[in-house]
């Protein structure tokens, strides 16, 4: 895993059995299946921060149900984000076609967000909308980006440089 690569000590975090999350819960919910790369990060990490920054919103065994209502609460987030920075015109929320959704957010308040097009989840690309008002796509998914981000294979256009250094948040290990 790429993101492995650029954090020093994730691997020694990655569960010694990945967790049971049920996915049919939490994408019967949603109305859509998540990315394979983000399922795969739930599943065999616990909640992480990486450093001291930028979080993925992954849902733990036994909270499906309640973490798919927050991400749904969390559709009014964005577009709260859009109506600030005016796109609202220009880009839509899941469950819009090709609307945004949330995965994940730092501490200074910049949102990561799935841009929801193509024919699956697989396809869906990186939208930054960091708190100072820059908007950005990344081609790729949630953890390549955030690979990317913390190695610095990516400009981070309005962001700070993410420290290769992660924590495990939420008080599991």
């Amino acid at each position: 895993m790429a993101l492995e690569a650029a954090v020093p000590g994730l691997a020694d975090l990655r569960r010694v059995e990945p967790a049971r999350i049920d996915w049919v819960v939490v994408e019967t919910a949603l109305e859509t299946a998540l990315p394979p790369d983000f399922k795969l990060l739930a599943e065999q990490y616990p909640l992480l921060q990486f450093g001291d920054y930028m979080s993925f919103h992954t849902p733990q065994p036994g909270t499906e149900e309640a973490w798919a209502r927050a991400l749904a609460e969390e559709r009014e987030d964005a577009a709260d984000l859009l109506d600030v920075d005016e796109l609202s015109d220009l880009l839509a929320v899941y469950p819009e076609p090709g609307g945004l959704l949330i995965w994940g957010s730092s501490i200074d308040g910049d949102t990561f967000l799935w841009t929801t097009a193509g024919s699956g989840s697989e396809e869906w690309q990186v939208t930054v909308a960091s708190h100072n008002g820059d908007w950005w796509h990344y081609t790729a998914g949630a953890v390549q980006f955030t690979a990317d981000l913390i190695s610095g294979a990516v400009e981070p256009w309005g962001l700070p440089r993410v420290r290769p250094e992660v924590i495990t948040i939420g008080g599991e290990a």
